[in-house]
């Protein structure tokens, strides 16, 4: 039996669904847990495709709702403790002695690790098994999670966070394309709609009520029950997941991965180095303004501290119904979904920045987060469909850097713009941000449609 991670180039599929000279795949056998993962492959022969793993595109005939799910879970705790210093920028300072913009720091040393370590930690990495990967990278992120609750100082908060970023970039890396492997390729936007329901869900719930606990018992509590959830989090991975036969990148003997010629991959790098640019300028933008969400709607809209918290969770709120529009409409449409959500945020910031009533303030926010919710995950469809099989695991590393180069980015600039203008000023940066990676993907479509 050959271990995950190991596959047979490009393999040419015949008539009932089965592989060309391979027995065909065995449903019940499919649906198995990984207990086998690990056993060493026979010592001679072709390997045979393992009856635990899935290659891209291969399935049971079952929609893997149970591992998209998990997958929700992992993600859902992952983002909730990224954003963690964005519902405690305020107590977190008073109790660590520090400003309020170098706790909105800790979100960029985060994502800056992300971006410095995820290409080579994923390329240190390429040949494990993926399963036991997300294990381990969750483990390590609830370590440094509940260390968080526990160092006496700003600088050994800030460490604990290199340490989260590290396990994060290899997390989203492989969590990423993990939905990829699991359905076909017409059914990734349904499937990359319900595991980004995770993020949506910590914005929902995990950013909000991670704000009333730090309000209520102290910041501390925050990263402690947080640490906790990523261990339950890495116990569902390890019962409920199945393991994959992810691509490697390379064809060696000691994968036992055959090389296939690629027919010239220039469109598809085209196609995801737009995606990728689009999404590290639009979350540059938004997190440069939604770091400091909680002095923004405190201080400048005259939100009373104590309604936070139900603020943050009605932004949240709005995002998990723009998951539900996903799965029924805008995932079939990523490009069209994309331009909508990104104009929905130009009109509410010009609301933000013009209006001086409180309840017109609250309503832009509601539908900020309705397109806020949506666009991450059509961004993320658009690599996804853009990849080739080769270039997956690349993309899917390129999309996580451009991501958190937008979060680290973001939020460091955020905290310039807030030391410097206020946070009254910090709508402009999301307008301008937008407004460019608008005009990028018009650009792009409009010599798209006349090359055609």
């Amino acid at each position: 039996m050959r271990r995950e991670g190991e596959r047979v180039g490009s393999p040419r599929v015949d008539g009932r669904g089965g592989v060309a000279g391979l027995p065909p795949p065995c449903g019940a056998q499919r649906q198995r847990d990984d207990r086998l993962e690990g056993q060493h492959p026979p010592s001679v022969g072709l390997p045979v495709v393992s009856e635990q793993s899935t290659a891209r595109g291969e399935t049971t005939g079952r929609f893997p709702l149970a591992a998209l799910l998990v997958l929700a879970l992992a993600i859902f705790v992952n983002i909730s403790i990224e954003m963690l210093p964005m519902g405690l920028v305020l107590p977190m300072s008073r109790d660590l002695g520090v400003s309020e913009s170098a706790i909105g720091l800790l979100v960029s040393v985060f994502a800056f690790t992300v971006v410095l370590s995820s290409t080579p930690l994923i390329r240190l990495t390429r040949r494990l098994p993926r399963h036991r990967l997300v294990i381990g990278v969750l483990l390590v992120f609830a370590a440094a999670t509940a260390a968080g609750a526990v160092v006496p100082s700003y600088e050994w908060v800030v460490a604990t966070r290199i340490v989260g970023g590290l396990a994060h970039g290899v997390f989203w890396t492989v969590v990423g394309a993990y939905a990829a492997y699991l359905v076909p390729k017409e059914q990734i936007g349904r499937a990359v709609a319900i595991t980004s329901a995770g993020g949506s869900l910590a914005f929902v719930l995990g950013l909000p009520l991670s704000t009333l606990l730090g309000q209520a018992v102290g910041w501390r509590a925050s990263f402690a029950v947080l640490g906790v959830a990523c261990l339950v989090a890495a116990f569902a991975v390890w019962r409920v997941l199945p393991a994959v036969d992810h691509l490697a990148d390379v064809a060696t003997t000691e994968t036992g991965s055959i090389a296939v010629p690629v027919a010239d991959p220039d469109k598809s790098v085209r196609g995801i180095v737009v995606a990728v640019v689009s999404t590290t300028l639009a979350m540059t933008g938004q997190y440069a303004f939604y770091t400091f969400i909680a002095p923004f709607l405190v201080q400048h809209a005259g939100l009373p501290e104590a309604w936070l918290s139900p603020a943050l969770l009605a932004y949240g709120l709005m995002g998990a119904l723009a998951i539900v529009a996903l799965t029924l409409w805008l995932g079939r449409r990523a490009l069209a979904g994309a331009v909508l959500c990104m104009v929905l945020m130009l009109a509410t910031m010009l609301v933000l920045v013009l209006s001086t009533a409180l309840p017109l303030t609250i309503a832009a926010v509601l539908v900020w987060g309705l397109a806020m919710g949506a666009l991450p995950p059509l961004l993320q469809t658009r690599v996804l469909h853009a990849s080739t099989e080769r270039l997956l695991q690349p993309a899917m590393a390129w999309y996580t850097t451009g991501f958190n180069t937008g979060i680290g980015g973001g939020a460091l600039l955020g905290a310039i713009v807030y030391d410097a203008a206020g946070p009254g000023a910090l709508p402009w940066v999301l307008f301008a941000a937008v407004a460019i990676s608008l005009v990028l993907i018009g650009f792009t479509t409009h010599r798209r449609s006349l090359a055609a």
